[in-house]
């Protein structure tokens, strides 16, 4: 225990004396989750729309003003034909054009039903979506008062399908409280993969070679690495769920316990990795350079962004291995839903065993000689 407290001492004193450091460790993550979870906005606004009206009569004016008037659309330009609209995507000036055609209002009211044409540009691909969703949506709509106006009111009769939409978890659909325990958790990992640029930095100045001709064991050693920037992760985790707290009234439906149960094991795992990356690696460059490939990889299927039921089967299985995913399901799962140890239980199961097999790579492999 003697060494272990003068190994630890060493590396806070080392950690807390360069000023930057400090920065990086507690003032880059708090100013992050500050400003991410506002600018990663699944709100789609000012939808850049054109529209060509062929038909120019009460009922296309009444489409445009509804559509017009609601938050999601900006009017670029109104164009006489589809192949000025065209102009406005292919120069990105436009995301979607609407080509109401000629006898709109008349096939309405004769037939009760007409074809619009919607052309979305599908460069970004989620915003296009989006769009024309939100589009249709409200053309539905213009359908239905249409109908209700065109259907006299002795003719109308009750019944049909009556849709009640429940959103549980999150009742006002708010994206960031979708959003910021996915960040939260990322946030954590890039902490905990700063370890390996310690580390290989400690091996350029040469000041590790001084532990190593002591008889200091490699799991002290290891040990020694790890538990400092294990409990800075729990105290930027605990800085985070405080301003989620303050800034965007999330609280923990589940308990902090199971949080913390989760983030100890999740914390070992990844730092077991930051471990292992730096014994290979014998400069900086190297460290960031391979711990910036597996963040990569890790945040893109870890399932914030995009859900991994809809990646390809060969992806679904590498983020079997990916503990990223895990640490963003379970945040979720706890904060959002109230799940307990119970529930969690198979991610705890799987992170705490990649957390036992990358340690003992880490000590494995670490040579005391070189």
């Amino acid at each position: 225990m003697k060494v272990m407290f003068t190994l630890l001492r060493k590396e806070f004193r080392q950690i807390f004396r360069d000023p930057a450091i400090l920065r990086i460790i507690f003032a880059v993550p708090i100013v992050q989750f500050i400003i991410l979870p506002f600018a990663a906005n699944y709100e789609f606004s000012n939808i850049k729309l054109v529209l060509v009206d062929h038909d120019h009569s009460s009922f296309s004016q009444q489409l445009i003003n509804k559509i017009t008037g609601s938050n999601y659309f900006l009017l670029v330009d109104n164009c006489s034909n589809y192949h000025e609209a065209y102009h406005y995507i292919e120069n990105d000036q436009a995301d979607l054009i609407l080509e109401i055609p000629s006898g709109f209002e008349r096939n309405l009211v004769r037939e009760n039903q007409e074809k619009v044409l919607i052309a979305v540009n599908a460069i970004n691909g989620i915003k296009a979506n989006l769009g024309g969703n939100y589009l249709t949506q409200i053309i539905a709509d213009f359908n239905r008062d249409i109908s209700v106006q065109l259907t006299a009111p002795e003719t109308s009769t009750d019944g049909g399908i009556e849709l009640t939409m429940t959103p549980w978890f999150n009742p006002l659909e708010n994206y960031k409280i979708f959003i910021v325990p996915g960040i939260l958790g990322l946030l954590v990992t890039v902490i905990s993969s700063l370890l390996a640029i310690f580390i290989v930095k400690e091996k350029e100045i040469g000041t590790i070679e001084q532990i190593n001709v002591t008889p200091i064991k490699k799991h002290q050693f290891v040990l020694g690495k790890l538990i400092p920037f294990w409990i800075i992760g729990n105290i930027v985790f605990t800085i985070g769920l405080t301003l989620g707290y303050f800034i965007y009234h999330i609280t923990p439906v589940g308990s902090l316990f199971v949080l913390y149960v989760f983030l100890a094991a999740y914390l070992l795992a990844m730092l077991g990795l930051s471990l292992f990356i730096s014994t290979f690696c014998q400069t900086q460059q190297q460290a960031m350079f391979v711990g910036f490939f597996f963040l990569i990889i890790f945040i893109l299927l870890s399932g914030l962004f995009t859900p991994i039921e809809s990646m390809p089967v060969w992806a679904q299985w590498i983020t079997k291995f990916n503990p990223v995913g895990y640490m963003i399901q379970v945040m979720r799962m706890v904060i959002l839903k109230g799940s307990d140890l119970k529930d969690i239980l198979p991610q705890l199961s799987t992170v705490s065993l990649m957390a036992a097999v990358l340690l003992s790579l880490s000590v494995w492999n670490y040579r005391k000689t070189s």
